[in-house]
């Protein structure tokens, strides 16, 4: 809210210590608006106000459900008004709503208008692509709205190309010039592997399979085919997303037999409410690959031949033996309409692999907690015989160069608990390709007066460097970065010592400055600085 400025909030349907976001009027309106300034529009989140009554059990009916939702200051129903219609109308007739909630939404949501111009004499619903055409009948809508333009394709493209993760690789990638590639799984095929549950066409487009994306979505068989022109590609799905089916994996295992490589593209299906693997209510009891998966990969790392595997999913999941036994181990999650040939391009080197995990991919599929933010009693301990060691920690990726990081400079050892650190380190790119890292600095509270993670991430920077290149690096780190939450509720920057952890990830510190905050303990809020601040030189 603060930094990006929004200007619609919407409450979600947790409850907290017993009390619903969406009839928290100490959140919506004593933190938002009093205490944080915020005077935009709260929305509900989809059907929110109703779940007051039919979720929570904190209102007896709808009615009571909308005062108590206008009340804690929310301003917009969505998507309907199953509460904010006629049993709110009925409600405010009876005085059991005061007009002056109404009155306060109302010039919320008619301000905003306002602001945005959609109460000027001229505005008009109706964009420009479709003035003078026939709103009534899609077939002459359809084609008037480019929904995949050239700007849009490149900006896709580059966020694919980014995000794809590189988790393990034996040196099997890059590929140099694969003769004999077997793509088996069940997403080598299917252009909608790349898109996540809230896209259209499987947010929506999947009710009306009749018409067309209207974007191109190709699949990872046409974009090898295009990045290995010379390759010989056997296609083998193996089995499903989820149908458990194993009659296909035999003639994967021959596909595979027959290869040099084998490329397994594993995964998910994205949907809505169970329709899928991954996706809004569609919630997992395992992290182990949805179906038959895990069995069809394993028949493939029995093989013989290497196996590479891709991963288009909406989540980490464990792999078993094959963290260990792939070739390498591509992460891509729901990367976009260009993933594919983001992932083709990594495959075959024209794309460097830069993205870092923004989740630690699990060992086993019962490991809890995943997050790398446990305290010391989530971690590895004699207390339990449990070991949740992530396979791949938070912020972890591979790269096709090699990068050293040295010269660890603190500038300034000793801050007060409102001052700020400074330190310094280079980075050199000490491989024969260009290609980017990602610096990242992790805070370490070794004592507290409340529980803290072990570490957390404060900042981190992305770093291009040509071979033989290097870069000065210098981070300023507030000391309100080192605030929590205390014993009495308000969050402080406590006196002690510290260790700022600059590392390639979350389990791969680099280098490591022990520095001290002194001075009284400090009460900060809403205005404190929230991350360290990285500045390149050359």
């Amino acid at each position: 809210v603060r930094e990006g400025g929004a200007r619609s909030v919407m409450h979600s349907y947790t409850d907290t210590d017993g009390v619903p976001a969406a009839a928290d009027e100490s959140l919506l309106t004593g933190l938002l608006r009093d205490t944080w300034g915020f005077d935009g529009t709260v929305v509900a989140d989809y059907f929110g106000i109703a779940f007051l009554k039919v979720l929570h059990g904190v209102a007896g009916d709808f009615a009571d459900a909308a005062g108590a939702a206008l009340k804690a200051g929310v301003d917009v129903e969505l998507p309907t008004v199953k509460t904010f219609g006629a049993p709110l109308a009925e409600a405010v007739a009876d005085g059991r709503v005061p007009e002056a909630l109404i009155d306060r939404a109302l010039r919320r949501v008619l301000g905003q208008k306002a602001m945005l111009g959609l109460l000027d004499p001229d505005w008009s619903p109706v964009p420009p692509a479709l003035d003078g055409a026939d709103l009534d009948d899609p077939e002459a809508l359809r084609g008037r709205v480019d929904l995949d333009r050239p700007e849009n394709r490149e900006l896709a493209r580059e966020i694919a190309e980014k995000a794809v993760v590189l988790l393990t690789n034996d040196g099997t990638l890059p590929l140099a010039a694969p003769r004999r590639i077997a793509l088996v799984g069940p997403n080598a095929t299917e252009g909608t592997a790349v898109l996540g549950c809230y896209s259209f066409p499987q947010h929506v487009g999947v009710q009306h399979p009749d018409v067309p994306v209207g974007i191109d979505l190709p699949t990872l068989r046409e974009t090898l085919a295009a990045e290995f022109p010379d390759a010989e590609i056997t296609v083998a799905r193996g089995t499903g997303i989820d149908d458990g089916d194993l009659s296909g994996i035999g003639e994967a295992v021959d596909a595979a037999g027959e290869a040099d490589l084998v490329i397994a593209v594993l995964g998910d299906r994205a949907g809505l409410f169970g329709r899928g693997t991954s996706g809004e209510g569609c919630d997992a009891e395992s992290l182990a690959l949805p179906g038959a998966q895990q069995h069809l990969l394993d028949a493939l790392l029995d093989s013989g031949t290497p196996v590479v595997t891709v991963l288009l999913a909406g989540r980490p999941y464990a792999l078993g033996r094959a963290v260990a036994e792939s070739a390498a181990i591509v992460q891509s999650f729901f990367p976009g309409v260009a993933g594919t040939q983001a992932i083709a391009g990594v495959l075959s080197g024209r794309v460097n692999p830069s993205g870092r995990l923004p989740v630690s991919v699990p060992r086993g599929p019962g490991s809890q907690p995943t997050t790398y933010l446990g305290a010391r009693l989530a971690q590895l301990s004699e207390v339990s015989n449990i070991d949740p060691t992530p396979a791949f920690g938070f912020g972890h990726g591979l790269t096709y160069t090699s990068f050293a990081w040295s010269d660890l400079a603190v500038d300034t050892p000793e801050a007060g608990t409102d001052g700020e650190f400074t330190l310094a380190l280079t980075v050199r790119n000490t491989g024969e390709r260009s290609g980017a890292d990602v610096v990242q600095l992790y805070l370490h509270d070794p004592v507290a007066s409340v529980v803290q993670p072990v570490q957390r991430l404060v900042g981190y920077a992305r770093v291009e460097l040509e071979p033989g290149e290097s870069r000065r690096l210098r981070v300023t780190v507030p000391a309100d970065v080192a605030s929590f939450t205390g014993r009495d509720g308000h969050r402080i920057v406590e006196p002690g010592d510290l260790e700022l952890r600059l590392a390639a990830s979350s389990t791969d510190a680099r280098l490591t400055a022990t520095v001290t905050l002194t001075g009284p303990e400090r009460r900060v809020d809403h205005t404190r600085r929230f991350h360290a601040v990285f500045t390149q030189e050359a």
